[in-house]
């Protein structure tokens, strides 16, 4: 039961105005966490084929490229829409980039339940599904990239080991 009554425009714009802020707030705050917060300590650089194999299923390589790009909507963001480069130096960052977009869209999801607090109960329950429709493509995506990235990580380190000129790449 929602706590606060408000007219149906003005629902609108609560909701509208609430969304922005939660987007951007949560957006803003995990971009300016230090990348270490995003390293994995472990190096697992095995491939996990069955999640693979899952997001192949979904033909992730075939509508990934339709969705919209974040990286740059705040100055010092990282955009993912394309490798610029294959040195290990440039996939790490990638790499960390992809976990900080995917806790990024985890994050975005839960503020949905604020939403019961000024709306009937169906309309919460639309902005549970709006949190989930609009992120859940997004982690799947970061997951997906993350998987590929890894192995030709691993191939570029060993590249760059037998020309001699490694680059620390310490968290990976």
């Amino acid at each position: 039961m929602h706590v606060i009554h408000l007219t149906i425009l003005e629902l609108i714009l609560v909701n509208i105005f609430a969304w922005l802020i939660i987007h951007v707030s949560i957006s803003y705050i995990c971009l300016r966490l230090p990348d270490s917060f995003y390293e994995s300590k472990k190096n697992r650089l095995e491939s996990k084929k069955k999640e693979l194999n899952f997001y192949e299923g979904l033909r992730i390589r075939k509508w990934k490229t339709i969705l919209p790009d974040g990286g740059d909507v705040f100055k010092g963001g990282f955009r993912k829409k394309e490798l610029k480069t294959l040195s290990s130096s440039y996939l790490t960052k990638f790499i960390v980039e992809t976990r900080r977009a995917e806790v990024t869209h985890w994050l975005l999801i839960p503020p949905s339940i604020l939403f019961f607090l000024w709306n009937p109960m169906s309309i919460g329950f639309v902005m549970v599904g709006y949190a989930l429709i609009v992120n859940l493509p997004f982690i799947l995506i970061q997951r997906y990239n993350r998987l590929r990235l890894k192995p030709l990580l691993s191939k570029q380190l060993k590249k760059e080991q037998r020309r001699g000129n490694s680059i620390g790449t310490f968290g990976v």
